[in-house]
């Protein structure tokens, strides 16, 4: 399968078992193996969606705290597959072999898996190389912008559905659009503003533009047709944003000044 050709590496986590797990039928829900499968993806610098790996291979980053926090909730081992983009974590949640993930909602995502709440306000604009001499979003969309955005995802859409006189080229990575544009076989990068600021000293001479071109949540999905997941879910996500989880996660990721999503 196809889908499983893409996946990046598998790491199995055991975690205790919580004294408040709930009970084998809505595990089975959740988990339908007996292991809460996770699906992440990585770039070269971590935000609120996006993980690294550390020295030892293992990813780390804010979806991952967060699906350790569920799968203990739940009572279940969790493992983590490491995915180069969220379009590939949509076809293998698709596919049913991903249980749990987190990535930004569009309608074309809807049709392939289901949304539960979501945990940070996504905002999409361009990063430009200095040789492009754009300073707003507007700038972008002329004749001849090489965009590029990573391939299967909302931002990407996004992108395409807004420019008009030019095209976004979908690539397989953020590492592959940052060679592009530090290569100059690429003008502009679309994706999330917070994604984008550590990007920046990466390509040298870039910016990110004024402007925005799509606004949509980050939120935790499950597949499709799992009632009891998606519930569980749901009620999992929403108390740990009440309780000040998130924002702890946020905090000891470095991501203090962005704002968890009511």
């Amino acid at each position: 399968m196809r889908v499983a050709k893409l996946a990046g590496s598998l790491f199995l986590i055991a975690l205790p078992t919580s004294g408040h797990a709930q009970d084998a039928a809505v595990r089975t829900g959740l988990a339908p193996t007996g292991t809460l499968r996770v699906g992440v993806a990585e770039a070269p610098t971590p935000g609120v969606l996006f993980v690294r790996r550390g020295a030892d291979g293992i990813p780390q980053g804010v979806t991952v705290d967060l699906a350790r926090d569920l799968a203990q909730s739940a009572g279940l081992p969790v493992a983590f597959t490491v995915f180069p983009n969220t379009g590939e974590i949509t076809e293998a949640t698709n596919a049913g072999l991903i249980d749990v993930t987190f990535m930004p909602i569009d309608e074309a995502r809807r049709q392939k898996v289901d949304f539960g709440p979501g945990y940070y306000n996504l905002e999409s604009t361009y990063l430009v190389t200095e040789a492009a001499g754009v300073s707003d979003v507007v700038g972008v969309d002329r004749p001849g912008m090489r965009v590029v955005g990573i391939a299967g995802s909302t931002t990407l859409r996004a992108s395409a559905r807004t420019l008009k006189t030019t095209k976004p080229v979908p690539v397989g990575s953020v590492a592959e659009a940052i060679d592009r544009l530090r290569s100059g076989q690429a003008d502009a990068l679309a994706l999330a503003r917070d994604q984008l600021r550590p990007v920046q000293p990466l390509v040298p001479g870039s910016r990110v533009v004024t402007g925005s071109f799509q606004q949509t949540l980050i939120a935790v999905a499950v597949p499709k047709e799992r009632a009891a997941a998606l519930a569980y879910v749901d009620t999992w996500l929403n108390e740990a944003k009440r309780s000040g989880l998130v924002r702890r996660i946020f905090d000891e990721q470095g991501l203090r000044e962005d704002v968890v999503a009511p």
